[in-house]
């Protein structure tokens, strides 16, 4: 087996149009496809990432919370890698998005921060500086 890259990665969220907004119109990832599963009363959304991959979002009637932010079993963040954090952080600060403070990575020397989705999933923002984060 040889992997070659993630295909995508799958988010359950408790309110499908405001995830909808805040990854689609906030974050502006584009709309490969939208579907209305009725047999599962659920939205499947598959939104582009820039390197190729793709993010879905579902929707369903009650999913269960998640047990706690960030050291439960399982995702513990989504990072999105930015050019600019600066501008990135603005954009969200002035959506109203929380952002924490920038960090340095203590490896590698690059900026980040954490933010959260409409359902408090985790996400960074990671400044990639060529060749070396």
């Amino acid at each position: 087996m040889l992997l070659q890259a993630i295909h995508h990665v799958a988010l359950i969220c408790s309110d499908y149009a405001r995830s909808r907004t805040f990854y689609h119109e906030l974050l502006g990832l584009p709309v490969i496809g939208e579907h209305y599963r009725a047999e599962r009363q659920s939205w499947k959304l598959d939104l582009a990432l820039p390197d190729g991959g793709q993010l879905e979002l579902f929707s369903f009637a009650a999913p269960p919370p998640r047990p706690s932010r960030p050291e439960a079993c399982g995702l513990r963040h989504l990072a999105f890698r930015v050019a600019d954090i600066d501008a990135a952080v603005a954009t969200l600060q002035a959506a109203g998005v929380a952002c924490e403070a920038l960090r340095l990575d203590e490896y590698t020397g690059c900026r980040f921060t954490f933010f959260a989705d409409p359902d408090g999933l985790p996400l960074e923002l990671y400044e990639a500086a060529p060749a070396t984060c």
